[in-house]
C-alpha cells in the first residue's frame, strides 16, 4: 500500500459520519432549572476583603482552631519561626542534581542549578506548606516565584522524616525540562498561588511576560472560603431589625447547608438518612476550588460557592483516574467524592472535617461511627479482620491512600466497596492488595464473595463502559449512552461517559448528547458540548447555540469553543449572535491564563477553524515563546502551513521543533510525513522508525511506519510491527485494516477474514471495513447502512 494511500485510509476509517438533521436542544430549558445559580447581586459584588483580624474578635474559637491549621500555615515569609528545614550547610545529591542549604545574615539560601543550568545561590523568600513536607519559594526579578525541587520531609525521624528529598526521585531533570524548578510547571504564580493565599491577583502582563502578583492575605484565611467579609462586618454592627432583614448575615458565601440538619440513624441497615435533603452544594463547591483537579477560566479565581463559575473541573479521564474512578494521578478529592454514595446522600465536607482546624471530627472508626451503626459495620463479620487490626479500620478498605509528592498519603474519597473482582476483569486497583498483594486479586475476590455474597457490588458500577471507551472496544458507544442516561450512577461518571462520546460520533449517539445538553447539572451540559466538537459544524452549531448564554461560566466557555469555528450557513441570525457572544467569552477565559502556552495553543486551533491563519500563526508562535519545547504548537503550526500549501514553511517549523525537542515522537513522525509529501521517500523510513521507537505504544505511529516498510518491499517486517502494536492496542481500526489486507495479499484468507471481522466490530459504520470484509467472501457479511 503506498504511504499516501495509507494516510487516506487512516482518515477514512475515522470518518463515517452520516448526515442527520440538526436537532435543537430538547428537555427543560437550562436557565429555569432549580440548580441554576443566582447571579451575584450588586451589593455582593461591592463587598471587599477585611482580613482575618476583623473576624477574630467575634469568632475567637474558630480563629484559634484555624491558627494551628494547615490553611493558616499554607504560605509564610521565611524566617526562624516558619522554616522547618535544616539550612546548616548540608547538601542533597540525587538524580544528577546537587542542592546545598545554608543561612547568611538571617536569610535562607539554596545553592543549586539555576535557569541556565549552572550552579547559583538563590534566596528562599517563602515557606510553602508545613506537613508532611515543606517546600520553599525563590523570587525572580520578573515577578515569578518558583518552587524548589528539593523539599523538607517534616515527619518525625522515626517515620523516615527530618531530611531533604527530591520531589521527582529517579528522574534526571535539567534546566531544559519543563519540570525543572525554574521553569513553567514549577511556577507558583499559576500552579499554586490561588490555593495557598487569599484573594490572589496574578497580574500577568503578556507584553513583558512578567507578574505583579498580589494577595489580600498570604495564607488561606477566613475570606478564602467565606468570601470578602465587609458586608458581614457591616451586618454584625447593624441594628437587630436590620440583621433580621438579611438572613444571609451579609456573607458573600453562606456555608450554612448543615444548619439545623442532623442524621437520623437506622439501626437495621446501619446507614443514616439526612433529616432534610441537601438542596445546594455551595460548601462542596467552595472546597473544590482548591481540592480538585481543575483549570482556571476566570481572572478572579476566588470562590463564589459555584465552582464552575471560576474553574473547569477534570472528569474521570484516562491518565487521571482508573477506569473505575479510583484516583491515579494527583487529582485531590473533588471528583472522587462526587462518585461516592456519601455525596449522593447529601454528605458535605464538614460532616467529616472541621472546617477551621482542618482535622477530622473524630479519629479512626469513631468518625464513621458518628453516622454508621457500629453493631452493623464495626464487626468481624463485616470487615473480615481481627478487632483492632489495621484491616479493621474503615478507611483501610473504603478509602485506601496513595502517596503523592513522594510522602503525602491521600485517601481516595470515592469511599467505595473493595472490588478485587474488577482487578481480575479490568486491571484496576483494589484496597485488599495493599495488605494481601502476595495472595492475589482472585483470592481476595473469592474471600469477599464468601463473606458478603456475590451481589455486593457497591455504588460505582460504571467501569465496563469507561474501560470499553478507553480501549475502543466493540459496543463502547452503546455502553456509554446507557451510562449517560443511568440516573442511578454518579453524575461525575455519567458526564465522563457523555464526554467520551466524542470518540464515537455518529447519529446513534446524538439523542444521548442532546439529553445531556438539557440536563440540570452543568457537568453534563459541558460534557455534551465537548462531545459535539467531533461533529460537523452544521450539526454541532445549532445544537450548541442554545448554551451560549448558559447561567454557568464553564458551560458558556465550552459553548464558545464549540461554536467558534461554525460558519454562518447552518445558523440563523439569533444563533450567529449567540456564537459571537460565546466566542468572546471563550477568548476571555483564555486571556485569564495568558501566561500558559496552552491558552495560546487552544486559540490557535480555533483560529485555524475560523480560517484566520494569521491570528493562528501568531497564537502558535506566542505559545512557543512561552514554552519553546511545547510540541503540539510545532505540530499544529506545521499542519496549518501544509494545509495552506506552504510545505517549505511546514518543514522549517518541524525542524525548528526537533532542534528544541530532538526526541519528540510527534515531531519525528511529522518529519517523516513531511518528507513523503516532498517526495523524499528515501529518507522517510528512518524518521518514521525513530518516531515508532520513541513512542511504541502509539498505534498511529506503528501503523504508518508499517506502511512505509511495506512500501519499501519489507512486508513481513511491516506485519510484525503491526502485530506487535495490535497486541497493546487490540481494537485499533487502522492496524486491523492493514493486517487484514496484508494477510489477504499473503493468501491467508481465514486470517484476513478474522481481522476484517474484528474491524467491522469496532468500526461498524466504516464503509471501507464492510467492503473489505465482503471482498474476502465472508459468510453472512453484514451490509453497510
Amino acid at each position: 500500500m503506498p504511504l499516501g494511500l495509507a494516510v487516506l485510509v487512516l482518515v477514512l476509517l475515522g470518518i463515517w459520519w452520516l448526515r442527520v438533521p440538526s436537532p435543537g436542544v430538547a428537555t427543560t430549558p437550562v436557565a429555569s432549572v432549580a440548580t441554576a445559580p443566582t447571579p451575584a447581586t450588586p451589593e455582593r459584588l461591592a463587598a471587599h476583603y477585611v482580613g482575618a483580624q476583623a473576624c477574630a474578635s467575634c469568632h475567637a474559637k474558630e480563629t484559634q482552631a484555624w491558627q494551628a491549621s494547615h490553611h493558616a500555615l499554607a504560605m509564610q515569609v521565611a524566617d526562624d519561626k516558619t522554616v522547618a528545614g535544616r539550612f546548616d550547610g548540608g547538601a542533597l545529591k540525587q538524580d544528577g542534581s546537587i542542592a546545598s542549604f545554608f543561612k547568611r545574615d538571617h536569610a535562607y539560601f539554596v545553592k543549586t542549578d539555576g535557569p541556565d543550568g549552572k550552579p547559583g545561590e538563590f534566596e528562599v523568600k517563602y515557606t510553602f506548606g508545613v506537613y508532611p513536607l515543606q517546600q520553599y519559594l525563590v523570587a525572580f526579578p520578573d515577578g515569578r516565584l518558583q518552587a524548589l525541587r528539593a523539599a523538607w520531609d517534616a515527619r518525625p525521624a522515626g517515620e523516615g522524616g527530618q531530611r531533604w528529598f527530591n520531589l521527582y526521585p529517579g528522574e534526571h531533570i535539567d534546566a531544559r525540562d519543563t519540570l525543572h524548578w525554574t521553569r513553567l510547571n514549577q511556577n507558583w504564580n499559576y500552579m499554586c498561588a490561588d490555593c495557598h493565599s487569599t484573594s490572589v491577583q496574578r497580574n500577568y502582563d503578556l507584553a513583558s511576560n512578567t507578574f505583579k502578583t498580589r494577595w489580600n492575605e498570604i495564607n488561606v484565611a477566613c475570606e478564602a472560603c467565606h468570601g470578602p467579609g465587609s458586608r458581614h462586618v457591616e451586618w454584625s454592627n447593624a441594628s437587630d431589625a436590620t440583621k433580621k432583614a438579611d438572613p444571609s448575615m451579609g456573607l458573600s458565601i453562606s456555608l450554612d447547608e448543615r444548619k439545623g440538619v442532623h442524621w437520623i440513624p437506622n439501626p437495621v441497615s446501619g446507614n443514616p438518612a439526612r433529616s432534610a435533603p441537601l438542596a445546594t452544594h455551595r460548601e462542596v463547591e467552595t472546597c473544590a476550588v482548591c481540592h480538585s483537579r481543575r483549570s482556571i477560566i476566570a481572572r478572579n479565581t476566588a470562590p463564589t460557592g459555584r465552582l464552575m463559575d471560576t474553574h473547569d473541573p477534570v472528569l474521570l479521564t484516562e491518565g487521571r483516574y482508573h477506569a473505575d474512578g479510583q484516583q491515579l494521578d494527583e487529582v485531590y478529592v473533588y471528583a472522587s467524592f462526587l462518585q461516592s454514595k456519601m455525596y449522593a446522600k447529601g454528605v458535605t465536607c464538614s460532616d467529616c472535617h472541621d472546617p477551621h482546624s482542618g482535622k477530622t471530627r473524630a479519629q479512626g472508626n469513631a468518625l464513621c461511627e458518628s453516622c454508621h451503626t457500629p453493631a452493623v459495620y464495626d464487626t468481624t463479620a463485616h470487615h473480615m479482620h481481627k478487632e483492632g487490626s489495621a484491616g479493621s479500620q474503615c478507611v483501610a478498605c473504603h478509602m485506601p491512600s496513595k502517596n503523592y509528592m513522594v510522602i503525602n498519603a491521600r485517601p481516595d474519597h470515592s469511599i467505595r466497596v473493595p472490588r478485587p473482582d474488577l482487578t481480575v476483569q479490568y486491571g484496576v486497583p483494589n484496597a485488599c492488595a495493599n495488605c494481601h498483594a502476595d495472595q492475589g486479586a482472585p483470592w481476595a475476590a473469592d474471600a469477599i464473595a464468601k463473606a458478603h455474597g456475590p451481589d455486593r457490588k457497591g455504588y460505582q458500577h460504571f467501569v465496563e463502559a469507561l474501560d470499553a471507551a478507553r480501549r475502543g472496544k466493540p459496543g463502547a458507544a452503546s455502553l456509554l449512552t446507557t451510562l449517560a442516561g443511568d440516573v442511578s450512577s454518579p453524575m461525575m461518571a455519567r458526564a465522563t461517559a457523555v464526554d467520551a462520546l466524542q470518540h464515537y460520533a455518529s447519529p446513534d449517539v446524538v439523542p444521548a448528547i442532546q439529553a445531556a445538553l438539557g440536563d440540570t447539572d452543568p457537568l453534563m451540559r459541558e460534557a455534551a458540548l465537548d462531545a459535539l466538537l467531533a461533529f460537523p459544524p452544521e450539526v454541532r452549531g445549532p445544537m450548541a447555540a442554545a448554551l451560549a448564554d448558559d447561567p454557568v461560566l464553564a458551560v458558556r466557555v465550552k459553548a464558545g469553543r464549540v461554536l467558534a469555528g461554525v460558519p454562518d450557513a447552518p445558523l440563523d441570525a439569533a444563533q450567529r449572535a449567540a456564537r459571537d457572544r460565546a466566542f468572546a467569552t471563550y477568548q476571555e477565559a483564555q486571556a485569564a491564563i495568558a501566561d500558559r502556552p496552552e491558552s495560546h495553543f487552544d486559540l490557535g486551533i480555533v483560529y485555524v477553524e475560523r480560517g484566520d491563519t494569521a491570528a493562528a500563526e501568531q497564537a502558535f508562535r506566542q505559545s512557543l515563546k512561552l514554552q519553546p519545547d511545547f510540541v503540539p504548537a510545532y505540530v499544529n503550526l506545521a499542519d496549518m502551513f501544509r494545509a495552506m500549501g506552504r510545505e517549505d514553511d511546514a518543514a522549517k517549523v518541524i525542524d525548528e521543533g526537533l532542534r528544541a525537542v530532538p526526541d519528540s515522537a510527534g515531531l519525528l513522525h511529522a518529519k517523516g510525513l513531511a518528507l513523503v509529501r516532498r517526495n523524499q521517500t528515501s529518507q522517510t523510513l528512518g524518521w518514521l522508525e525513530r518516531a515508532h521507537r520513541a513512542d511504541p505504544a502509539n498505534p498511529r505511529f506503528a501503523y504508518v511506519y508499517g506502511v512505509a516498510l511495506n512500501s519499501a518491499g519489507k512486508g513481513e517486517q511491516a506485519r510484525k510491527v503491526w502485530e506487535a502494536s495490535l497486541a497493546t492496542s487490540p481494537y485499533d481500526p487502522s492496524l486491523l485494516f492493514a493486517l487484514a489486507e496484508a494477510e489477504r495479499d499473503a493468501g491467508n484468507m481465514a486470517r484476513a477474514r478474522e481481522y476484517a471481522e474484528r474491524l467491522v466490530a469496532v468500526a461498524p459504520r466504516s464503509r471501507e471495513a464492510h467492503q473489505l470484509l465482503k471482498s474476502l467472501g465472508a459468510d453472512n457479511a453484514p451490509t453497510f447502512h
